[in-house]
Protein backbone atom coordinates (compact mmCIF):
# COMPACT_ATOMS: atom_id res chain seq x y z
CA UNK A 1 0.00 0.00 0.00
CA UNK A 2 1.09 2.93 -0.84
CA UNK A 3 0.84 6.05 1.59
CA UNK A 4 -1.55 8.98 0.25
CA UNK A 5 0.75 11.85 -1.05
CA UNK A 6 1.26 14.65 1.19
CA UNK A 7 0.00 17.17 -0.77
CA UNK A 8 -3.43 15.63 -0.50
CA UNK A 9 -5.19 18.25 1.69
CA UNK A 10 -7.90 15.87 2.02
CA UNK A 11 -6.10 12.90 3.28
CA UNK A 12 -4.64 15.65 5.91
CA UNK A 13 -7.62 16.60 7.10
CA UNK A 14 -8.63 12.76 7.32
CA UNK A 15 -5.73 12.66 9.77
CA UNK A 16 -6.62 15.96 12.04
CA UNK A 17 -10.38 14.42 12.15
CA UNK A 18 -10.35 10.64 11.98
CA UNK A 19 -10.27 8.67 15.25
CA UNK A 20 -8.73 5.14 16.16
CA UNK A 21 -11.52 2.85 15.68
CA UNK A 22 -10.17 0.14 17.63
CA UNK A 23 -7.40 -0.92 20.10
CA UNK A 24 -5.31 0.20 23.05
CA UNK A 25 -6.27 4.71 21.50
CA UNK A 26 -9.80 4.25 20.17
CA UNK A 27 -10.96 7.24 20.62
CA UNK A 28 -7.65 9.28 19.60
CA UNK A 29 -7.21 11.06 16.50
CA UNK A 30 -4.79 9.36 14.19
CA UNK A 31 -2.83 13.07 14.56
CA UNK A 32 -2.31 12.35 17.99
CA UNK A 33 -0.98 8.68 17.92
CA UNK A 34 2.24 7.76 19.77
CA UNK A 35 5.11 7.55 17.33
CA UNK A 36 6.06 4.12 18.81
CA UNK A 37 2.35 3.29 18.03
CA UNK A 38 2.07 3.92 14.57
CA UNK A 39 5.76 2.63 14.33
CA UNK A 40 4.58 -0.87 15.23
CA UNK A 41 1.75 -0.82 12.45
CA UNK A 42 4.82 0.03 10.43
CA UNK A 43 6.36 -3.02 11.58
CA UNK A 44 3.39 -5.54 11.91
CA UNK A 45 1.99 -4.13 8.79
CA UNK A 46 -0.95 -1.35 7.87
CA UNK A 47 -4.91 -1.85 8.05
CA UNK A 48 -6.35 -2.23 4.72
CA UNK A 49 -8.61 0.46 3.59
CA UNK A 50 -8.52 4.26 4.07
CA UNK A 51 -7.54 3.43 7.29
CA UNK A 52 -4.11 2.04 6.78
CA UNK A 53 -3.85 4.83 3.67
CA UNK A 54 -4.29 7.51 6.98
CA UNK A 55 -1.80 5.65 9.22
CA UNK A 56 0.78 4.89 6.29
CA UNK A 57 0.61 8.72 5.47
CA UNK A 58 1.19 9.99 9.32
CA UNK A 59 4.09 7.34 9.57
CA UNK A 60 5.78 9.13 6.81
CA UNK A 61 4.75 12.35 7.96
CA UNK A 62 6.49 11.54 11.08
CA UNK A 63 9.93 9.87 9.87
CA UNK A 64 10.26 13.40 8.22
CA UNK A 65 9.50 15.70 11.09
CA UNK A 66 6.36 17.33 9.24
CA UNK A 67 4.22 17.31 12.25
CA UNK A 68 4.36 21.21 11.77
CA UNK A 69 2.08 20.86 8.69
CA UNK A 70 -0.17 19.63 10.67
CA UNK A 71 -1.15 22.34 12.93
CA UNK A 72 -3.20 24.75 11.25
CA UNK A 73 -5.10 21.97 10.07
CA UNK A 74 -6.64 20.63 13.44
CA UNK A 75 -6.76 24.37 14.65
CA UNK A 76 -9.02 24.49 11.93
CA UNK A 77 -10.98 21.33 12.30
CA UNK A 78 -11.36 22.14 16.16
CA UNK A 79 -12.86 25.35 14.92
CA UNK A 80 -15.01 23.58 12.63
CA UNK A 81 -16.18 21.25 15.35
CA UNK A 82 -16.95 23.77 17.48
CA UNK A 83 -18.99 25.96 14.84
CA UNK A 84 -16.31 29.02 15.25
CA UNK A 85 -15.97 30.77 12.32
CA UNK A 86 -13.34 33.56 11.02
Amino acid sequence: MEPAPITDSKVLFEIVSTKMPFGRYEGTLICDLPENYIVWFKQKGFPKGRLGILLETMYEIELNGLNELLRPLKKDFGNRKYGIVK
